[in-house]
């Protein structure tokens, strides 16, 4: 009999936000009072654990237990299936623009994460880094990630830049969205950034270009981890779509297989 698509994608969640900790399989058992041997069949996509196993998951691996089973959707394949498209990269990489026609191209919703920590907030991102600090603006970030995930209807999301650092966030992102990450030269990233009348977090700072190309290098590794990537410097916005939702389509076909 195979597998019920529900307990898959519950494994894949599992298996992800725990190596994104670091753990082995003994640490989340250490954690959660459940055997390594019963852990592998969850993450294997065969076990159904009782709703205080889930509980005790969720707890451990600081999500919620929505977050842990999709939101909830039953239908055919379709809690396997990752149904949201996070875009991926640093300011400047064209997702605010790239977005919204690409959702408008799949007959989706788009939704800046920002946008929705902001409203939930109060508080614009710029704000809410001076008068909070970094720590702040992730907490929401989370809340805010968990609260889109568990929606059932799909969207096109940008995320921000620094979410693929935050181990947890980003596994849970990869394992309940197909990511994708638009790529480009720095000089294009500095010179969108300016632009767009932001240079935040680099404000007031006279190395602010040298800073851009090292946090671009030092998040690269996370962000090449994406389901797919697209270059967006030397191409038109039309062309990033159609390359974009073009791969999309292949890797929703492999999806189902």
């Amino acid at each position: 009999m195979p597998e019920h698509p529900l307990l898959v994608h519950l494994g894949a969640t599992v298996r992800s936000l725990r190596k994104a900790r670091g753990w082995t399989r003994r640490d989340l058992a250490e954690r959660t009072g459940i055997s390594e041997r019963f852990l592998a069949d969850v993450e294997g996509g065969t076990a159904n654990p009782s709703l205080l196993k889930l509980a005790s998951l969720a707890q451990a691996l600081e999500v919620g237990i929505v977050s842990l089973v999709g939101g909830g959707k039953l239908g055919p394949l379709a809690a396997a299936q990752r149904t949201h498209i996070a875009l991926l990269g640093l300011r400047g990489a064209g997702k605010s623009t790239v977005g919204p026609l690409l959702a408008e191209r799949l007959g989706v919703r788009f939704v800046e994460l920002d946008t929705q920590i902001e409203v939930a907030t109060g508080l614009q991102i710029g704000e809410m880094f001076l008068m909070h600090g970094e720590d702040y603006y992730r907490r929401h970030e989370r809340l805010a990630l968990d609260q889109l995930l568990a929606d059932r209807d799909p969207c096109v999301v940008a995320v921000g830049g620094g979410l693929v650092v935050e181990p947890t966030s980003f596994a849970l992102l990869r394992a309940q969205a197909r990511t994708a990450w638009l790529k480009a030269a720095p000089a294009d990233h500095w010179q969108r950034v300016l632009a767009q009348g932001d240079t935040r977090p680099m404000a007031n700072n006279d190395r602010a270009f040298a800073d851009l190309r090292r946090i671009l290098a030092d998040r690269e590794p996370f962000y090449r981890q994406a389901d797919v990537a697209v270059e967006t410097s030397g191409q038109t916005i039309a062309q990033v779509v159609d390359e974009l939702a073009a791969m999309l389509c292949v890797t929703a076909a492999q999806q189902k297989d």
